[in-house]
Protein backbone atom coordinates (compact mmCIF):
# COMPACT_ATOMS: atom_id res chain seq x y z
CA UNK A 1 0.00 0.00 0.00
CA UNK A 2 1.29 3.67 -1.19
CA UNK A 3 0.19 6.83 0.60
CA UNK A 4 -0.31 9.68 -2.08
CA UNK A 5 1.39 12.44 0.58
CA UNK A 6 4.27 14.18 1.35
CA UNK A 7 5.16 14.24 4.84
CA UNK A 8 7.96 15.83 7.19
CA UNK A 9 10.44 13.82 8.77
CA UNK A 10 13.43 13.40 10.85
CA UNK A 11 17.21 11.57 9.41
CA UNK A 12 18.00 9.36 12.48
CA UNK A 13 20.15 6.91 10.71
CA UNK A 14 22.14 7.08 7.90
CA UNK A 15 24.51 4.20 6.11
CA UNK A 16 25.63 4.21 2.45
CA UNK A 17 23.27 5.49 0.68
CA UNK A 18 20.53 4.60 2.75
CA UNK A 19 19.01 7.01 5.27
CA UNK A 20 16.45 5.76 8.22
CA UNK A 21 13.75 8.65 8.32
CA UNK A 22 10.78 9.11 10.93
CA UNK A 23 8.09 10.82 9.92
CA UNK A 24 6.51 13.49 11.89
CA UNK A 25 4.55 12.21 15.29
CA UNK A 26 2.06 14.92 14.34
CA UNK A 27 1.58 14.25 10.75
CA UNK A 28 1.59 11.07 10.20
CA UNK A 29 -0.19 9.88 13.47
CA UNK A 30 -2.17 7.10 11.24
CA UNK A 31 0.60 5.50 10.54
CA UNK A 32 3.64 6.43 12.44
CA UNK A 33 6.44 4.53 11.27
CA UNK A 34 10.37 5.07 10.35
CA UNK A 35 10.70 4.41 6.36
CA UNK A 36 14.08 2.99 4.81
CA UNK A 37 14.62 6.17 2.10
CA UNK A 38 17.09 6.89 -0.66
CA UNK A 39 17.24 10.32 -2.34
CA UNK A 40 15.13 11.31 -5.42
CA UNK A 41 17.42 11.01 -8.50
CA UNK A 42 16.88 14.61 -9.40
CA UNK A 43 16.94 16.38 -6.68
CA UNK A 44 19.32 19.32 -6.27
CA UNK A 45 20.72 20.29 -2.51
CA UNK A 46 22.90 23.02 -3.83
CA UNK A 47 25.94 21.03 -2.55
CA UNK A 48 24.82 20.01 0.50
CA UNK A 49 24.68 16.69 2.05
CA UNK A 50 21.95 15.19 4.23
CA UNK A 51 23.19 14.09 7.53
CA UNK A 52 21.63 12.34 10.67
CA UNK A 53 19.46 15.38 12.55
CA UNK A 54 18.52 16.57 9.21
CA UNK A 55 14.30 17.11 8.40
CA UNK A 56 13.58 16.09 5.46
CA UNK A 57 10.32 15.91 3.26
CA UNK A 58 9.82 12.54 2.26
CA UNK A 59 7.04 11.08 -1.13
CA UNK A 60 6.40 7.73 -2.19
CA UNK A 61 5.65 6.11 0.96
CA UNK A 62 5.25 2.23 0.70
CA UNK A 63 3.44 0.94 3.94
CA UNK A 64 4.16 -2.45 3.12
CA UNK A 65 8.00 -2.57 2.47
CA UNK A 66 8.40 0.67 4.97
CA UNK A 67 10.12 2.32 2.01
CA UNK A 68 10.34 6.60 1.01
CA UNK A 69 12.26 8.54 -1.21
CA UNK A 70 13.79 11.79 0.02
CA UNK A 71 12.21 14.42 -2.47
CA UNK A 72 14.13 17.92 -0.03
CA UNK A 73 15.99 19.14 2.98
CA UNK A 74 14.59 21.14 5.13
CA UNK A 75 17.12 24.12 6.14
CA UNK A 76 18.94 23.07 9.15
CA UNK A 77 19.83 25.16 12.05
CA UNK A 78 23.41 23.99 12.47
CA UNK A 79 25.55 21.36 11.20
CA UNK A 80 28.68 19.66 13.41
CA UNK A 81 31.87 19.11 11.34
CA UNK A 82 32.85 16.04 12.76
CA UNK A 83 30.87 13.93 13.43
CA UNK A 84 28.24 15.20 11.12
CA UNK A 85 24.75 15.99 12.60
CA UNK A 86 22.32 18.85 11.86
CA UNK A 87 20.06 20.46 14.14
CA UNK A 88 21.53 19.97 17.21
CA UNK A 89 19.72 22.07 20.34
CA UNK A 90 21.92 21.27 23.08
CA UNK A 91 25.70 19.95 23.66
CA UNK A 92 26.32 18.18 27.22
CA UNK A 93 29.92 18.72 28.10
CA UNK A 94 30.68 15.11 29.78
CA UNK A 95 34.22 14.98 31.89
CA UNK A 96 35.25 12.66 34.68
CA UNK A 97 36.62 13.78 37.88
CA UNK A 98 38.89 11.02 38.32
CA UNK A 99 40.02 7.89 36.28
CA UNK A 100 40.85 10.12 34.11
CA UNK A 101 41.71 12.92 36.35
CA UNK A 102 39.61 16.58 35.99
CA UNK A 103 42.22 18.60 33.73
CA UNK A 104 40.76 22.66 34.32
CA UNK A 105 42.39 23.30 31.11
CA UNK A 106 41.26 20.60 29.31
CA UNK A 107 37.37 21.38 30.62
CA UNK A 108 37.45 25.20 29.74
CA UNK A 109 38.99 24.06 26.17
CA UNK A 110 35.93 21.71 25.74
CA UNK A 111 32.97 24.15 27.06
CA UNK A 112 34.75 26.93 24.62
CA UNK A 113 34.60 24.50 21.48
CA UNK A 114 30.66 23.60 22.26
CA UNK A 115 29.92 27.25 22.92
CA UNK A 116 30.87 28.06 19.15
CA UNK A 117 28.31 26.13 17.57
CA UNK A 118 25.69 29.07 19.19
CA UNK A 119 23.55 26.13 21.16
CA UNK A 120 22.82 25.91 24.82
CA UNK A 121 26.12 24.43 26.96
CA UNK A 122 26.03 22.21 29.89
CA UNK A 123 28.42 20.50 31.92
CA UNK A 124 28.32 16.90 33.42
CA UNK A 125 30.81 15.84 36.11
CA UNK A 126 30.61 11.87 36.19
CA UNK A 127 32.57 9.19 39.00
CA UNK A 128 31.53 11.46 41.86
CA UNK A 129 31.95 8.38 43.76
CA UNK A 130 35.49 8.47 43.55
CA UNK A 131 35.92 12.04 45.19
CA UNK A 132 34.21 13.38 48.69
CA UNK A 133 31.91 15.54 49.04
CA UNK A 134 33.47 18.21 50.24
CA UNK A 135 35.46 17.76 46.55
CA UNK A 136 31.97 17.66 44.88
CA UNK A 137 30.47 20.84 46.35
CA UNK A 138 33.79 22.54 45.87
CA UNK A 139 33.47 21.81 41.87
CA UNK A 140 30.16 22.79 41.61
CA UNK A 141 30.95 26.34 43.18
CA UNK A 142 33.85 26.87 41.12
CA UNK A 143 32.21 25.63 37.73
CA UNK A 144 29.14 28.09 38.83
CA UNK A 145 31.94 30.82 38.75
CA UNK A 146 32.59 29.81 35.37
CA UNK A 147 29.04 30.24 34.12
CA UNK A 148 27.83 26.93 34.40
CA UNK A 149 25.52 24.65 36.88
CA UNK A 150 27.26 21.27 37.24
CA UNK A 151 25.24 18.26 37.02
CA UNK A 152 27.65 15.57 39.24
CA UNK A 153 26.86 11.74 38.49
CA UNK A 154 27.65 8.87 40.72
CA UNK A 155 26.86 5.62 38.91
CA UNK A 156 25.97 4.26 42.48
CA UNK A 157 23.29 6.38 42.49
CA UNK A 158 20.74 7.31 40.14
CA UNK A 159 19.05 9.91 41.75
CA UNK A 160 20.58 12.73 39.74
CA UNK A 161 20.53 10.34 36.80
CA UNK A 162 16.98 10.38 36.93
CA UNK A 163 16.86 14.72 37.05
CA UNK A 164 19.54 14.21 34.05
CA UNK A 165 16.79 12.25 31.90
CA UNK A 166 13.95 14.42 32.56
CA UNK A 167 16.49 17.57 31.45
CA UNK A 168 17.29 15.45 28.64
CA UNK A 169 13.17 15.02 27.76
CA UNK A 170 12.79 18.71 27.59
CA UNK A 171 15.22 19.77 25.10
CA UNK A 172 14.90 19.22 21.45
CA UNK A 173 18.03 16.88 20.26
CA UNK A 174 21.47 16.77 22.72
CA UNK A 175 24.56 15.22 22.19
CA UNK A 176 27.39 14.24 24.39
CA UNK A 177 30.87 15.58 24.17
CA UNK A 178 33.88 15.24 25.51
CA UNK A 179 37.50 13.67 25.97
CA UNK A 180 37.62 9.65 25.82
CA UNK A 181 37.22 7.43 28.93
CA UNK A 182 34.97 9.62 30.85
CA UNK A 183 31.58 7.77 31.16
CA UNK A 184 30.16 9.01 27.51
CA UNK A 185 29.11 5.44 26.52
CA UNK A 186 28.05 4.02 29.96
CA UNK A 187 25.84 7.07 30.61
CA UNK A 188 24.49 7.04 27.09
CA UNK A 189 23.52 2.75 27.53
CA UNK A 190 21.92 3.78 31.24
CA UNK A 191 19.61 6.58 29.35
CA UNK A 192 18.97 4.63 26.12
CA UNK A 193 17.17 0.89 27.07
CA UNK A 194 18.73 -1.63 25.27
CA UNK A 195 21.90 0.42 23.51
CA UNK A 196 24.51 -2.05 25.24
CA UNK A 197 27.15 -0.35 23.28
CA UNK A 198 30.18 -1.44 24.40
CA UNK A 199 32.55 0.23 26.73
CA UNK A 200 36.51 0.31 27.27
CA UNK A 201 38.49 0.35 30.36
CA UNK A 202 40.86 3.50 30.69
CA UNK A 203 44.36 2.82 30.09
CA UNK A 204 46.50 2.52 32.54
CA UNK A 205 49.24 3.83 30.80
CA UNK A 206 48.26 6.65 29.37
CA UNK A 207 45.01 7.58 31.67
CA UNK A 208 42.84 7.91 28.48
CA UNK A 209 39.46 5.59 27.15
CA UNK A 210 39.37 4.01 23.76
CA UNK A 211 36.76 5.81 21.68
CA UNK A 212 34.37 2.42 21.07
CA UNK A 213 30.91 4.03 19.71
CA UNK A 214 31.19 3.57 15.98
CA UNK A 215 27.50 4.54 14.23
CA UNK A 216 25.72 8.26 14.66
CA UNK A 217 22.04 7.93 15.19
CA UNK A 218 19.44 9.68 16.83
CA UNK A 219 17.28 7.89 19.61
CA UNK A 220 13.99 9.00 20.90
CA UNK A 221 13.55 10.18 24.11
CA UNK A 222 10.03 11.82 24.23
CA UNK A 223 7.55 12.50 21.63
CA UNK A 224 9.65 15.58 20.59
CA UNK A 225 13.27 14.98 22.03
CA UNK A 226 16.36 13.19 21.13
CA UNK A 227 19.58 12.12 21.81
CA UNK A 228 22.75 11.52 19.51
CA UNK A 229 24.48 8.42 19.93
CA UNK A 230 27.67 9.24 18.13
CA UNK A 231 31.60 7.85 17.77
CA UNK A 232 33.71 9.49 20.30
CA UNK A 233 32.64 13.24 19.90
CA UNK A 234 35.55 15.17 20.74
CA UNK A 235 36.73 18.78 20.57
CA UNK A 236 35.77 20.46 17.62
CA UNK A 237 37.64 22.90 15.57
CA UNK A 238 37.68 26.65 16.26
CA UNK A 239 36.82 28.41 13.07
CA UNK A 240 36.09 32.12 14.78
CA UNK A 241 36.93 35.30 14.46
CA UNK A 242 39.65 36.34 17.15
CA UNK A 243 37.46 39.33 18.59
CA UNK A 244 34.24 37.23 18.88
CA UNK A 245 35.98 34.81 21.13
CA UNK A 246 34.84 36.68 24.29
CA UNK A 247 31.42 36.13 23.81
CA UNK A 248 32.15 32.10 24.48
CA UNK A 249 32.94 33.09 27.78
CA UNK A 250 30.23 33.70 30.24
CA UNK A 251 32.09 35.37 32.94
CA UNK A 252 33.01 37.96 29.89
CA UNK A 253 29.50 38.02 28.18
CA UNK A 254 27.80 38.50 32.28
CA UNK A 255 29.89 41.76 32.50
CA UNK A 256 29.66 43.44 28.42
CA UNK A 257 25.83 42.55 27.82
CA UNK A 258 24.20 41.98 31.65
CA UNK A 259 26.83 44.64 33.33
CA UNK A 260 26.95 46.84 30.77
CA UNK A 261 30.58 47.55 30.92
CA UNK A 262 32.17 50.03 28.11
CA UNK A 263 35.49 49.92 27.17
CA UNK A 264 37.37 52.65 25.50
CA UNK A 265 37.43 51.24 21.98
CA UNK A 266 34.81 48.85 20.97
CA UNK A 267 36.58 46.02 19.12
CA UNK A 268 38.78 45.87 22.66
CA UNK A 269 40.29 42.18 23.12
CA UNK A 270 40.41 42.52 26.92
CA UNK A 271 43.73 41.41 27.75
CA UNK A 272 46.53 44.87 27.21
CA UNK A 273 43.96 47.29 25.39
CA UNK A 274 44.08 50.82 26.24
CA UNK A 275 41.26 52.00 27.68
CA UNK A 276 39.80 48.01 28.83
CA UNK A 277 36.84 48.38 31.49
CA UNK A 278 36.44 44.43 31.76
CA UNK A 279 36.91 43.20 35.57
CA UNK A 280 39.95 40.44 34.89
CA UNK A 281 39.82 39.02 38.28
CA UNK A 282 38.08 35.68 37.23
CA UNK A 283 39.66 32.08 37.32
CA UNK A 284 39.21 31.98 33.19
CA UNK A 285 41.10 35.13 32.29
CA UNK A 286 43.97 33.31 32.44
CA UNK A 287 42.89 30.63 29.71
CA UNK A 288 41.02 33.52 27.66
CA UNK A 289 44.02 35.19 27.87
CA UNK A 290 46.43 31.96 26.93
CA UNK A 291 43.81 31.68 23.87
CA UNK A 292 44.14 35.21 22.70
CA UNK A 293 47.95 35.48 22.81
CA UNK A 294 48.83 31.72 21.56
CA UNK A 295 46.03 31.99 18.64
CA UNK A 296 47.75 31.76 15.76
CA UNK A 297 49.87 28.59 16.80
CA UNK A 298 47.15 26.68 18.76
CA UNK A 299 44.08 27.39 17.66
CA UNK A 300 42.34 28.23 14.18
CA UNK A 301 40.69 31.96 15.50
CA UNK A 302 40.28 33.89 12.29
CA UNK A 303 41.84 37.66 12.68
CA UNK A 304 39.21 40.32 11.41
CA UNK A 305 39.94 43.80 9.73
Amino acid sequence: MKVDKKYKGLVTKKFNEFYLVELDKDESSEFNKKFLCKLKKSINFRNQFVFVGDEVIVYQIDLQSKRATIESLVQRNNLLERPSVANISNIYVICSVEEPQLNLSQVNKFLISAEQLGVEVSLVLTKCDLITEQKRLFLIDKFQKWGYQATTLNFNNPENLRKLLIELKGKKCSIFMGPSGVGKTTLLNMIIPGLDNITAPVSSKIKRGKNTTRNIELFSLSSKSYIVDTPGFNMQSFKIEIRELSNLYPEIYKQVVNEGIHCKFRNCLHVNDQGCQLNKNFERYTFYKEMIESSKSHYCLIQGD
